[in-house]
């Protein structure tokens, strides 16, 4: 066999090798702990109301890379509410469009909910035309859930009228949550006492740990840090890498998940909370 030959079927045989790491590699990071498929107790909350929060921030830093909310913080929360026949509405600091990380949208790492999301055009509707949380009474709603992503750190908690909405919602009973950088929407909202709500709770979302592990601390807020820094009892799970990890934490009517892995259960279990039966 000539030298030629040799160099091309060594080719081929790289490329076919290359091909089979591709397909496989989804595969690959679900069986490392990335959006483990949900296993647990669905529920019903028929003629319930949900509403999904996310962010209005689709940059890193100063004209950095592009961010906004993981797309399976929306969409897998949006899906299971609806397969427990939650009315949903889609919500975001400023209205109008809500930038989707494009990271969480590529091949390897979308889900089947973002693989629903991308053929639904009525959820991609609610998503382009998200409304405005100062024009939202969350007292209508059985749940407020708080969608993260790296663009959550520069805006859910930092603003004012989201605290006080909270703070209303909570005060008339509601189920609130979220998951990943979300629960930072929950730094400005207060409980009936008028204590900072997640004073002396259970909560959890993004470590420490996976913000170094990830090399994405230009942010503004950790929610590690900030939430312990409230006076919040943190509690996590890890893995060799954090971004693998899944983490629930239910503290009565506040339910949150440590990172994208964790909205499908987190969404059941405020159905759960909010009264619904299992399905």
């Amino acid at each position: 066999m000539n030298m030629r030959r040799r160099l091309v079927l060594l080719a081929a045989g790289l490329a076919a090798a290359s091909a089979l790491v591709v397909t496989a590699l989804p595969a690959i990071l679900q069986s490392l702990g990335l959006h483990p498929e949900f296993e647990g107790q669905h529920y019903l909350l028929p003629e319930g109301r949900a509403l999904i929060i996310a962010t209005s921030h689709d940059r890193l830093g100063e004209g950095g890379a592009e961010t906004g909310v993981a797309a399976s913080e929306v969409t897998a929360p949006y899906y299971e509410f609806k397969g427990g026949r939650v009315n949903v509405d889609i919500a975001s600091i400023r209205g109008g469009k809500i930038p989707f990380d494009p990271v969480t949208l590529s091949r390897f790492i979308r889900t089947h909910y973002d693989e629903r999301y991308l053929e639904d055009p009525v959820l991609q509707s609610k998503v382009q035309n998200s409304m405005r949380i100062d024009d939202i009474d969350f007292t209508r709603y059985d749940v407020i859930y708080l969608a993260g992503g790296w663009g959550a750190a520069y805006d859910l908690g930092q603003s004012e009228v989201l605290g006080r909405k909270i703070t209303e919602a909570w005060a008339a009973g509601k189920v609130v949550g979220g998951v990943c950088h979300g629960p930072l929407g929950l730094l400005r909202a207060n409980d009936e006492s008028g204590q900072p709500l997640v004073r002396g709770r259970r909560v959890t979302g993004v470590t420490d740990k996976q913000v170094t592990e990830l090399y994405i601390s230009i942010t503004p807020m950790h929610p590690e840090r900030e939430l312990r820094a409230a006076g919040a009892v943190f509690e996590s799970a890890t893995a060799f890498r954090d971004f693998f990890a899944n983490h629930v934490v239910v503290d009565g009517r506040l339910v949150t998940g440590q990172n994208q892995n964790a909205g499908a259960e987190v969404a059941n279990l405020m159905m759960k909370a909010a009264g619904g039966t299992r399905r």
